[in-house]
């Protein structure tokens, strides 16, 4: 790649090109099947840009699923990488000790919302981050229920699975899964399931969770952990209504219920605050974390308040949690997105782009709903406005004609495309993919 010279997009061959197709089916023989949604095959990528194999350069609006929050390869990172590579790249960290991996802790404890002292269990994934924050609220409060939001997607693990409800692919054949599950409406202001208007509905999608579910099947007494994602990811990247997410606080408090804040796709700056949580005055007992904590070095951890820490040691491990070049990893992006002013620019460009969205919408009908906070931001399709009929098909073309163009997307909810390009993105390379991005929306509503 040719760095700041390069034109982008470029597309020298419509993807797939002759080598992605190879090597699509090699992958197709011995892979298992998982959840493909573009024919893209990177060769390398640098900041926003990604060059597959076949000499394409395509604008990335994925960040790998919000994974690289600060662009591909950004050079620290990559420093610190190769650096803790050649010291030393495993030590056990559940087991020994190492100055990183504490130093990580600390760094995480003080980001996080609460002036309280807390504690952080290191692990891989966004799903084992999840698992950890069931384990340690049951333990904590000795209950074998929890509350969960219909399309929250928490993770593919068993005990995460068991608090998913994006799609019914994701748990069919399954079952059964961890019990005393029970799932509530999440505050979908758009396709409000109790057909109320915000703000006169008085925020009614989360009191009925006192004044219904706590009445008939889930007793408060018998719940150990309420999980909420500040903004629903997987299920439509749908943002609550001012007000909402302090009422299940509170709810939550006032029943002795913990309250999980699962920041594994909403943190580390794609809303423009650290966390997503923070954009409210909440401050959760536990929040969980993953995928850009690490800019692509797999990591994970539950933070949670000190006095929530299981008393007994063994009573939760693993082996590869807080791994050190993955936490060497982490301490870099921080650093960058500290240093370099992240959380400012993703502000500053988020509402650029809520701007050229608006713009879109007022010319094509087939865009039902903007939203978002930051660069965490998704169009939801329809089919026409007022029935709000979702518009799959319409969104589905719209992504396979941006890709071929040079700008990969990924689709969330039933009709949506999320749009998370990376948080230091400039001016400049944001308006050439959402160029991309007008050009495949007005195909689609022809």
């Amino acid at each position: 790649m040719r760095g700041a010279t390069m034109k982008v997009p470029s597309i020298r061959v419509t993807p797939p090109g002759p080598k992605a197709k190879e090597i699509i089916k090699r992958d197709e023989t011995y892979l298992a099947n998982t959840t493909k949604t573009s024919p893209i095959v990177a060769k390398r990528a640098l900041g926003s840009v990604i060059e597959d194999v076949d000499g394409n350069l395509i604008i990335d609006f994925t960040c790998g699923i919000g994974v690289v929050n600060m662009g591909f390869s950004h050079p620290r990172v990559v420093e610190a990488v190769k650096r803790q590579a050649g010291e030393l790249m495993h030590f056990a960290g559940q087991d020994y000790y190492y100055d990183l991996q504490a130093r990580l802790a600390q760094k995480l404890c003080e980001i996080t919302p609460g002036s309280f002292p807390k504690k952080a269990f290191f692990a891989n994934s966004g799903a084992e981050a999840v698992e950890a924050a069931m384990k340690v609220s049951r333990y904590y409060r000795p209950r074998g229920m929890y509350i969960a939001f219909l399309k929250a997607f928490h993770g593919r693990t068993m005990g995460a699975l068991s608090l998913t409800a994006s799609k019914a692919v994701h748990r069919e054949k399954f079952h059964p899964l961890v019990p005393g599950v029970v799932h509530v409406p999440y505050a979908y202001c758009y396709r409000c399931v109790y057909r109320q208007t915000y703000p006169e509905c008085g925020l009614y999608c989360a009191d009925i969770i006192k004044d219904l579910y706590m009445k008939t099947i889930a007793p408060p007494g018998d719940v150990a952990a309420l999980f909420m994602e500040p903004v629903q990811g997987e299920g439509g990247y749908v943002v609550p209504p001012k007000g909402w997410t302090e009422r299940i606080a509170k709810i939550a408090k006032d029943s002795g219920i913990l309250l999980v804040d699962d920041e594994v796709q909403a943190g580390f700056g794609r809303t423009g605050k650290m966390f997503a949580v923070q954009h409210t005055k909440v401050v959760p007992d536990i929040i969980t974390m993953a995928k850009a904590m690490g800019s692509g070095m797999p990591i994970a951890a539950t933070v949670f308040d000190k006095r929530l820490d299981f008393p007994t040691k063994g009573a939760h491990s693993n082996t590869y949690g807080g791994n050190l070049v993955a936490c060497a990893a982490s301490l870099a992006t921080i650093e960058a997105i500290e240093e370099e002013k992240a959380l400012a620019n993703c502000t500053r460009m988020g509402e650029h782009m809520r701007k050229r969205l608006e713009e879109m919408k007022g010319k094509y009908d087939i865009m039902g709903d903007n939203r978002g906070l930051g660069l965490m931001r998704a169009t939801e399709f329809v089919e026409d406005r007022k029935m709000k009929k979702p518009a799959a098909k319409a969104r589905d073309a719209i992504v396979k004609d941006s890709y071929e163009h040079g700008l990969l997307m990924l689709p969330c909810g039933e009709s949506s495309i999320r749009y998370i390009p990376a948080i230091n993105v400039s001016k400049e390379m944001l308006d050439a993919g959402m160029d991309v991005l007008e050009q495949s929306i007005k195909k689609a509503s022809k």
